[in-house]
């Protein structure tokens, strides 16, 4: 099966299994079995074992995964081989929290531009990343060769700024904007809700 047919769920887990691998592979252990790597990941040992099938990848009886061939052949899997350019629209609290975040690099991702509209923080260094007025992003993204965007604007201006990215070929995006947005062709886009996952763990919170 082609990665790029794989089925959502799939497709979620597996950064859970890098984690998981990086931290085995810290630790020393150079084998690990379908059932310890699921216990770490909190998931099924079959569904670990059907999740690495679907990338061609099985493990030796009695012995289990090697831990550094997996973890490369995971990687390989989410397009993670190269550094990735990631563009932070939206130079706010939110934004500059994400460009400052250094576990972003050391995942494979590298924030090279910030852009924002507001007078006060255009012209401003963050993290020594210089940040753009959102006017220029065109330019912008094709200067830096970006094809990942976190998207951090206020929700008025969140469509017209995720059509402004894919116009100017970005096709990955992470957006903090709640609300329902409509996604340009070849673009793919995740959104993060906190005040919907805080509602959520809110139910458990309260719960006896």
């Amino acid at each position: 099966m082609s990665e790029r047919s794989l089925p959502p769920p799939t497709l979620e887990r597996l950064p859970v299994y890098v984690r998981v691998l990086d931290d085995l592979a810290r630790h020393g252990e150079t084998t690990a079995s379908s059932s310890r790597v699921a216990e770490l990941a909190g998931v099924a040992p079959a569904q670990v074992r059907k999740d690495l099938s679907r990338l061609g990848t099985y493990g030796t009886r009695g012995v289990g995964y090697d831990v550094a061939d997996l973890a490369a052949h995971v990687r390989r899997a989410l397009r993670l081989s190269d550094a990735h350019r990631v563009i932070v629209v939206g130079a706010g609290h939110l934004g500059q929290a994400v460009a400052r975040y250094g576990g972003l690099r050391a995942r494979g991702f590298e924030v090279v531009a910030l852009t924002d509209v507001d007078p006060a923080v255009v012209g401003r260094s963050v993290d020594g990343v210089l940040v753009r007025h959102e006017d220029d992003l065109a330019e912008v993204v094709a200067s830096t060769g970006a094809t990942l965007a976190v998207l951090a604007v206020p929700p008025g201006a969140a469509q017209g700024t995720l059509d402004a990215l894919a116009a100017a070929g970005v096709v990955s995006v992470l957006s903090f904007v709640p609300g329902r947005l409509t996604v340009p062709d070849g673009m793919a886009v995740r959104v993060v809700d906190v005040a919907a996952e805080l509602q959520i763990l809110s139910f458990y919170a309260s719960s006896p």
